[in-house]
C-alpha cells in the first residue's frame, strides 16, 4: 500500500482551497464575551497571588506602597479592522491600597489592534500590531464625590503593574491563544486507517462580513498524503446572507467530498463482503448451471470492489454520491469460487448533520440504479434474473456499510474547548454550507 500511495503522491501538489468559513462579528462579539471572565481570571492570577506562576513573565507584579486587592474587567470587546486585522479594547479596574487608611479605584485600559500571520509551518498565529495603554485614577476614599476619570495620579502605578510589559502579552488575554489556533490545522482521524488536515494557504481576509479563512483539505493514508483524484475547480467563500446572525458559516466544496470518499477508497475502508440470503440450491432454481457448478448447498456471498472512485454532485438541495461497483458473486468460504460478476452503478443520497464539531454523513439508497452482467461461468443471465436475486441485497446493503465506515462522523475545521450549537446543513449546486454558533465548553468555561 505505501509504495502505490507513493506513486500516487504528486512531485508539485496542486494548493488550492476546497473549503473555508466566515467568522462574523456576531462570532466575534462571542469570543469577547467568553473572553472577559478568562481575562478577568488570569489578571487575578498576575496581580492577587504572589505565587502563582507568571503568566506574563515579563511582568513584575506590583509592590511597595501600590497594594493591589481586587481586580474586575469592566469591558472587553473586539472589533474588525477592514482589511487589516482586529482591535481588542479592555478596561480593568483595580482596587488599590497606598495606605491602610486610603482605597483607591485605577482603570487600566489597553487598546491593541491585532492581526493574524501564518507562521512558515502553516500555522495561524495571533500577533499584536500595536498597543496603547493607559492607567487612570476613578475613585479614592478621599474624593467620594469625585467620580470624572483623572490620571494625574497614574504615573505611579504606570510603573508599579508594567503596563508596557502587560500590553506585549495582551494576546494572551483572549480565549483563543495560538495554541487553540493551531488545534485548527491538527490531523483529524476518519477512520483508523484515515485521516483528514485542513491547512490555511494564506493569513485570513478581513472585511464587513467577518474574517474570512481558506483552507485546503489533505487526506492521509496509512500517514502518506494523497492527490485529489481530479483537479480541483477554484473554491471561493460564498458570502452569508446580510440577515444571518450566525458566529461562524463554514462552507465546504463538492471537490471536498469526493476527495473524502477517493480517500476512503485507497484506504480500503469501502472493501466490503456482503451475506446474502441466498444459498446455491436457491440460486439454482433459477440459473440451472449453479446447480451444476456445485455440489453442495453453500451461502452465496458478494464481494464488492469500486469499478472507479466514488464520485460526488452537489445540486441546489440535494446530494448525491455516485458509486460505480464492481460485485464478484461467489459461494463457499475463501478462497471463493466467482461463478458470476456484475457491475452496478448506483447513486446514493448523502444525508448531512452536525454533532459537536463533527459532520456526519450518511448514504440513502435511491431507485435509480445500472446493473449489467460482466462475467459468467454459469452462462448467460438475464439482467432482470440478476436484478430480481441481487438487486435487493445491493441497494440495502451497500450504503449501510458506507454509512458504517462514516459512522465516527468526520472533524469540521474548529479551534479546541468550542463546539457548534444551532447548526444548519444547507446543500447549494457546487458546495454545502454550514452556518452554526459558538459554544464554549463547561469544562473549560470561566
Amino acid at each position: 500500500l505505501s509504495i502505490l500511495l507513493s506513486l500516487l503522491v504528486p512531485a508539485h501538489p496542486t494548493r488550492s482551497p476546497d473549503c473555508g468559513g466566515i467568522l462574523t462579528p456576531s462570532g466575534l462579539s462571542y469570543f469577547a464575551e467568553v473572553s472577559k471572565p478568562y481575562a478577568e481570571s488570569i489578571l487575578q492570577q498576575e496581580f492577587l497571588t504572589p505565587t502563582a506562576p507568571d503568566l506574563f513573565p515579563y511582568s513584575p507584579k506590583p509592590s511597595g506602597r501600590n497594594q493591589i486587592d481586587s481586580v474586575k474587567v469592566a469591558e472587553l470587546s473586539l472589533s474588525l479592522i477592514l482589511y487589516s486585522g482586529l482591535r481588542l479594547s479592555i478596561d480593568v479596574d483595580l482596587g488599590v491600597t497606598p495606605t491602610p487608611s486610603t482605597t483607591k479605584v485605577m482603570r487600566l485600559s489597553i487598546l491593541a489592534d491585532l492581526h493574524i500571520d501564518m507562521s512558515p509551518e502553516g500555522n495561524l498565529e495571533l500577533v499584536t500590531s500595536s498597543c496603547k495603554p493607559t492607567v487612570e485614577e476613578l475613585q479614592s476614599t478621599e474624593e467620594m464625590e469625585r467620580s470624572i476619570p483623572h490620571s494625574s495620579s497614574s504615573s505611579d502605578m504606570d510603573k508599579e503593574i508594567n503596563v508596557d510589559k502587560i500590553c506585549s502579552e495582551v494576546s494572551k488575554l483572549l480565549f483563543l491563544p495560538d495554541q487553540q489556533l493551531m488545534s485548527l490545522t491538527k490531523p483529524f482521524p476518519v477512520t483508523p486507517s484515515c485521516q483528514l488536515q485542513y491547512r490555511p494557504l494564506a493569513a485570513p481576509l478581513f472585511s464587513e462580513q467577518g474574517i474570512t479563512v481558506s483552507l485546503q483539505t489533505t487526506f492521509q493514508v496509512a500517514g502518506i498524503a494523497i492527490p485529489p483524484p481530479v483537479s480541483p475547480v477554484p473554491f471561493s467563500m460564498p458570502k452569508p446572507a446580510s440577515s444571518s446572525l450566525s458566529h461562524l458559516t463554514l462552507a465546504f466544496s463538492e471537490h471536498f467530498f469526493t476527495s473524502l470518499f477517493f480517500a476512503l477508497e485507497i484506504a480500503g475502508d469501502f472493501n466490503m463482503t456482503i451475506p446474502t440470503p441466498l444459498t446455491t440450491a436457491t440460486v439454482a432454481q433459477n440459473i440451472t448451471q449453479v446447480g451444476s457448478l456445485f455440489q453442495e448447498d453453500l451461502p452465496v456471498m458478494l464481494q464488492v470492489v469500486f469499478r472507479s472512485s466514488p464520485r460526488a454532485e452537489l445540486e441546489e438541495g440535494k446530494a448525491v454520491l455516485k458509486l460505480f461497483l464492481t460485485i464478484h458473486i461467489w459461494a463457499g468460504s475463501p478462497p471463493f469460487q466467482s461463478f458470476l460478476t456484475v457491475h452496478v452503478d448506483m447513486p446514493a443520497e448523502l444525508l448531512f448533520s452536525v454533532v459537536d464539531t463533527k459532520m456526519m454523513i450518511s448514504a440513502a439508497a435511491t431507485e435509480e440504479y445500472e446493473l449489467s452482467l460482466a462475467a459468467s461461468d454459469v452462462g448467460a443471465v438475464p439482467a432482470a434474473l440478476l436484478e430480481e436475486l441481487f438487486l435487493p441485497t445491493i441497494r440495502k446493503e451497500v450504503p449501510a456499510q458506507v454509512n458504517a465506515v462514516l459512522s465516527d462522523g468526520v472533524f469540521l475545521p474548529h479551534v479546541s474547548n468550542f463546539t457548534y450549537t444551532d447548526v444548519k446543513v444547507v446543500v447549494h449546486k457546487d458546495y454545502v454550507l454550514v452556518p452554526c454558533n459558538f459554544q464554549l465548553k463547561e469544562t473549560t468555561a470561566g
